[in-house]
């Protein structure tokens, strides 16, 4: 049964209202002396029954609050010291959601650690950083310590985090060390920008690639997607590449927009396709004696399934002629299946080079075109897609 005390405070009459129940503790923690141990007399009005509260009238009542006891203006002082606090969380939690809203690097003290992540001291408040966002430097510089032997490493030190999170309501104050370090560092990267870097993750689809500063620490992650780790044909990536592998990539895209990097390991490799029909088949083999006609000149007819991919290209915008110049004959069978490539011999003009092979044959295909070698790719690759 709830149970109200009165007293005079200061001359006058002050009600303290839902601060003594029946198990003589406060709502705000603030433990009160039983009523067995109030030597004064008490009044009780009639008409109460065990449901209506009781008014206990004494001109004093003795309020400990934790180690320390207050008499009269003590009760104002501890609620006022617990208002104090309750505006400066208020004031903490109303600075971390500007964090939040305007991306802003915050410098926080590692105050602990659980079987989750790291807990991080933010003015009065404590939030926390899952492992997923930690920076991948840590890992990198001790490979060999478990993430728990890092998070005990880290408590007392400072590191800068983003506020990814802060609802006052539900009190769930989260930190990101990643996007910190995105913020800081990704306006040093270009496309075209090539890194030494340590495997991470190895997955399915790919692997996920940490770069490698010119201040020897790992921030960022990249990934290489699983056609872009080797020009042979990869079925498992875990067949190339393993957790821990150092290798050298390069940035081939950076969407700023959703903090991601795309990379590649075989682009700093020389395609072995790109070739030019001289290193694919000697000089002197260019020419089939059988291909050469009455009048002296050689006739090619085009590889089958050939004919058709010239037509469709021909319909691409940007694509001007397309005409076959010379062909070549291998010792060996490389592929029944038709091959189509573009070459690496340098564009002349507006004139770039395909080869085409098919069993013995190879033939140059001459690409009179106002597209670059982007476009051209992506043209071929239009063009596979429609032909059966």
């Amino acid at each position: 049964m709830p149970v109200f005390a009165s007293t005079s405070l200061s001359g006058g009459l002050a009600l303290l209202s839902q601060f003594l129940s029946t198990d003589n503790t406060s709502q705000t923690g603030l433990i009160v002396n039983p009523p067995a141990t109030l030597n004064f007399p008490c009044s009780i009005s009639r008409g109460h029954s065990a449901r209506n509260p009781v008014f206990l009238s004494s001109p004093r009542v003795s309020v400990s609050g934790g180690s320390s006891t207050s008499t009269d203006d003590g009760v104002d002082q501890s609620l006022l010291s617990i208002g104090v606090r309750q505006s400066r969380r208020s004031e903490d939690w109303k600075a971390a959601r500007e964090y939040h809203e305007k991306g802003l690097i915050y410098e926080g003290k590692v105050e602990g650690f659980n079987g989750g992540g790291l807990l991080i001291k933010f003015s009065s408040l404590v939030g926390f950083l899952p492992f997923p966002q930690l920076s991948p430097s840590h890992s990198c510089k001790e490979p060999n310590k478990s993430i728990q032997q890092t998070a005990r490493a880290l408590v007392g030190s400072t590191i800068s985090v983003k506020v990814i999170q802060a609802d006052e309501e539900s009190r769930k104050l989260i930190f990101s060390e990643k996007e910190a370090n995105w913020l800081k560092f990704s306006p040093q990267l270009n496309v075209g920008d090539i890194f030494e870097a340590r495997v991470g993750s190895v997955e399915d689809y790919g692997a996920f690639i940490h770069l490698r500063f010119p201040d020897g620490l790992y921030h960022l992650t990249g990934l290489v997607h699983v056609s872009e780790v080797s020009w042979d044909l990869v079925q498992d990536v875990r067949d190339v590449l393993a957790e821990g592998d150092e290798v050298r990539v390069k940035i081939v895209n950076i969407d700023r927009e959703k903090s991601r990097i795309t990379l590649s390991i075989k682009q700093l490799e020389e395609d072995p396709l790109l070739e030019t029909i001289e290193k694919v088949i000697p000089q002197d083999d260019l020419t089939d004696p059988d291909a050469i006609n009455s009048s002296g000149q050689a006739t090619i007819e085009p590889l089958t399934g050939l004919e058709i991919i010239i037509e469709e290209l021909l319909k691409e915008d940007g694509i001007d002629d397309v005409r076959i110049t010379r062909q070549g004959f291998e010792k060996r069978v490389v592929s029944q299946d038709l091959q189509l490539w573009l070459s690496n011999a340098l564009p002349v003009g507006n004139q770039y080079t395909l080869l085409a092979r098919a069993g013995r044959q190879v033939q140059e295909i001459q690409l009179t075109t106002s597209l670059d070698q982007y476009g051209i790719k992506k043209a071929l690759q239009r063009v596979l897609e429609r032909v059966p």
